[in-house]
C-alpha cells in the first residue's frame, strides 16, 4: 500500500513528466527541428561519453532536486543540510547513472537498437523485471535508508532478509513500475544515443518519488504528503 500511496501522491508530476517525454518522442519522429536538436544532443553525449553521463546524472539526480527543495520547501533559504544532502546524493547518482548507461548499451547489444515492439518489450522486461528487481530498487532503498539511519550498518544487515524485501522493496517496485514502465516504453522507442539523455529528464522526478518512499519508511512524512521532497531532512 505504501507503493500505491507513493504513486498516487506523485501522480500529477508523474503524468506531467510522462507527457513531456511522450511529446518529445513524437516530435522526434514528426518534427525535423526537434529531431535535429535531439540528434545534436545525442552527438554531444557520444563525444563526451562517461563524463556527460556522470555530470548529467549528478545534475538531474542530485543538484536539481536539491534546488527544488530549497525553492519550494525552504522558502528559498539554503541550509547546511542541503550541502550534506549533496555530499550524499552526488556520488550515489553519479554511480547509478553510469550503470544505467551501461545497461542501455548492453541491451542494445543483446536485443538490437530498433524501435520494434518485440525489442522495446524485451528491453522493458530486462530493465524493470530484471535490473530493477534485483539491483536498482534494493540499491536505491538501501542508500537512502543508510543515510536516514545516520550511516548505520543496520539497513545493510536487513537488506538480504525476506521481511525487508517484502516491506520496503516490493512497495518501491510498485511505485517504480507505475512511473517507469510507461517512461521506458518511450525511452526505448528512441535510438540508443538518445535513451540516456531522456532518462536524465525523468531522473529528477524519480529521486522525488524514491525520497518520498524512504521517508515514509522512516516515518518522516505522512501518507498524504503531496510531493516526495516533503521534508528537508532527507
Amino acid at each position: 500500500m505504501i507503493g500505491w500511496d507513493a504513486a498516487r501522491a506523485n501522480a500529477k508530476p508523474a503524468l506531467i513528466i510522462q507527457a513531456i517525454m511522450l511529446g518529445l518522442a513524437i516530435a522526434f519522429y514528426t518534427n525535423a527541428s526537434v529531431a535535429d536538436g535531439l540528434r545534436n544532443l545525442a552527438e554531444f553525449k557520444r563525444a563526451h561519453g562517461l563524463t556527460f553521463v556522470i555530470l548529467a546524472s549528478v545534475f538531474a539526480g542530485a543538484i536539481l532536486p536539491e534546488i527544488f527543495l530549497v525553492l519550494f520547501f525552504q522558502r528559498g533559504q539554503p541550509q547546511r543540510a542541503n550541502l550534506r544532502n549533496l555530499a550524499f546524493t552526488i556520488p550515489v547518482w553519479g554511480f547509478d547513472g553510469s550503470l544505467v548507461d551501461l545497461l542501455y548499451r548492453a541491451e542494445a547489444h543483446w536485443l538490437g537498437d530498433l524501435a520494434t515492439v518485440p525489442v522495446v518489450l524485451g528491453k522493458i522486461l530486462v530493465d524493470q523485471f530484471g535490473y530493477n528487481v534485483f539491483f536498482a530498487a534494493p540499491f536505491g532503498v538501501l542508500t537512502y535508508e543508510w543515510k536516514n539511519n545516520g550511516i548505520s550498518l543496520l539497513p545493510v544487515r536487513d537488506l538480504f532478509t525476506w521481511q525487508h524485501y517484502r516491506d520496503k522493496i516490493i512497495p518501491t517496485l510498485v511505485a517504480t513500475w507505475a512511473v517507469w514502465i510507461p517512461l521506458m516504453a518511450i525511452i526505448y522507442s528512441l535510438p540508443l544515443a538518445l535513451q540516456f539523455p531522456l532518462f536524465g529528464l525523468a531522473l529528477s522526478f524519480w529521486v522525488l518519488l524514491l525520497t518520498y518512499m524512504t521517508n515514509r519508511f522512516a516515518g518522516k512524512v505522512e501518507a498524504d504528503a503531496p510531493l516526495a521532497l516533503a521534508t528537508t531532512e532527507l
